[in-house]
């Protein structure tokens, strides 16, 4: 089993779609990474040898920031902008939305669980 930035890519999967495992790395970086290697891309990552994971990981450390790393500097971004007062940081700290997306349906991924309000009740009306 290959093991790539602390993840275990699945063995039965091609090598292009296997490295995707990996946080940070898309289809284009890993094609990209695969190339920069030197490694078929259709060949399975069972089927990879020590030399050619070796390969692989050399590339991916030298020119790209993945996992914890990357994780790590999205959520300082995060941060900074609730800091400063931004509009998106100030919509991450009220769990909305921040890309300019409609909230009154929808959105129930970010805002969470409908939490159901009471109606008015109406008051009788003297005659």
């Amino acid at each position: 089993m290959a093991r790539i930035s602390g993840v275990d890519l699945p063995k039965n999967k091609k090598v292009l779609f296997g490295l995707q495992y990996i946080y940070g790395i898309g289809p284009t970086s890993s094609s990209d990474i695969l190339e920069k290697a030197k490694i078929d891309p259709n060949k399975k990552v069972g089927d990879l040898t020590e030399e050619d994971v070796a390969q692989i990981r050399a590339v991916i450390t030298a020119e790209f920031k993945v996992e914890g790393a990357l994780r790590s500097e999205v959520q300082q971004n995060i941060k900074r902008l609730m800091d400063i007062g931004a509009y998106r940081g100030i919509r991450h700290r009220k769990g909305l939305p921040a890309r300019g997306q409609r909230t009154r349906t929808n959105s129930r991924t970010r805002k969470g669980k409908r939490k159901t309000v009471a109606g008015k009740k109406k008051t009788p009306t003297k005659k």
